[in-house]
């Protein structure tokens, strides 16, 4: 039986799509900014046709590319991490979730204090590695929780963990998800815990991300209900609310979650592994470090040949992203607007281009053409 390996690199955009005027993204491409840097080398991507993808201006084009690849449009309503998810695996989405530029509403908050307890800092928009050093003093004074939220569908409870246990901020976030309901449904309530003194708070690798149920069926689920294992690594278990999956590997970064990955590749099972490598968005994608996401994109690249060694005659490896936050981006530090690229090999893949497509939905009705399941959802296959 086959086994799928799909694996997203977070926010590793090819270039900005036709409606990035609406998102304030016009000129945001990330591969083009990741190009920029020198210790961006990526030789086994290559060689499967990442730059012959559609709209990819950027030289060392392959004669004869060694994988299948395609240029993906987001048919939904967002640029987000839960959106960009939910529709590579079937669901469409064509509301935005809820955002806050101007912080969230009285009554939110309120409520929020009245279930913990506790009062509420900040209340804003905010970096994350800034909020906590310019609101930690006062945090560790008080006690009050540090809540801010981004350009994303996002409330985010940051606490020090002498102040606050990490099962305790956890338990907060469910009160934050539970209430958060109806016009106020945020794509994901998360834990963002962090230690250190005055100065020199530090986020720890203890986040936490609690997400929305998905409203319908996805690729996960009818793989699941065939019988068939859905085994996450990193925040997939999160970004679906635990639901279609039957085991979780939680990561401390992409280091971690590539060996995790390369561990289950040893193994026998039948189904999907599906990984999520966060760093690229998180610690350099936000925080604008175009050497950092250059460098980890190469040192994905450089574990590339490890897993290709690994794969059996029937298995299929996918390589792709689930929306753009470009490090050379300088109208904001969020996400952007951008096609997203999708990489196939193995025994049985045909090389070759698959074009533009029009919804991420293909690469969900991919894989479950792959186990000959029918998708429950709109989704061309790219076999």
């Amino acid at each position: 039986m086959p086994r799928v390996f799909l694996i997203v690199l977070d926010s590793f955009g090819i270039g900005e799509m036709p409606d990035a005027d609406r998102f304030g993204d016009v000129g945001a491409n990330t591969i083009r900014s990741c190009a920029s840097d020198p210790g961006f080398i990526v030789p086994n991507m290559k060689r499967l046709g990442l730059m012959n993808i559609d709209g990819v201006d950027l030289p060392d084009k392959e004669d004869a590319p060694e994988g299948a690849f395609a240029r993906l449009a987001e048919r939904s309503n967002g640029k987000d991490t839960t959106i960009g998810h939910w529709e590579i695996a079937g669901i469409y989405s064509p509301n935005a979730l809820p955002t806050y530029p101007n912080g969230f509403p009285d009554e939110v908050i309120d409520e929020f204090k009245s279930l913990t307890g506790r009062g509420v800092l900040c209340n804003k928009p905010y970096s994350g590695t800034v909020v906590i050093n310019e609101y930690g003093d006062e945090h560790m004074r008080t006690g009050d929780l540090i809540v801010y939220t981004s350009a994303d569908s996002v409330f985010q409870i940051a606490a020090h963990e002498d102040i606050v246990p990490v099962e305790q901020l956890y338990e907060y976030c469910r009160m934050a998800r539970e209430m958060l309901k109806g016009e106020h449904a945020v794509g994901r309530v998360i834990a963002r815990p962090f230690i250190g003194t005055s100065g020199a708070y530090t986020r720890t690798p203890r986040r936490h991300d609690f997400s929305l149920l998905p409203p319908s069926v996805t690729m996960l689920d009818q793989i699941k209900e065939a019988g068939m294992d859905v085994i996450s690594v990193g925040k997939i278990y999160d970004i679906f609310a635990g639901k279609g999956i039957t085991e979780s590997n939680p990561t401390t970064g992409n280091p971690d979650g590539i060996d995790k990955t390369l561990a289950i590749m040893d193994r026998d099972f039948n189904g999907i592994c599906f990984t999520n490598l966060v760093d690229t968005d998180m610690i350099y994608g936000h925080r604008r470090d175009i050497p950092g996401y250059a460098g980890a994109l190469s040192y994905f690249d450089e574990k590339l040949p490890l897993m290709l060694d690994k794969m059996r005659e029937d298995d299929y490896l996918m390589i792709t992203a689930d929306h753009g936050c470009d490090p050379g981006f300088t109208k904001s530090t969020d996400h952007t607007r951008e096609y997203i690229p999708f990489l196939m090999t193995g025994s049985k893949v045909k090389p070759g281009s698959r074009g533009t497509r029009t919804t991420f939905a293909d690469i969900g009705a991919t894989v479950l053409d792959i186990f000959g399941i029918t998708p429950g959802f709109t989704g061309t296959s790219m076999l």
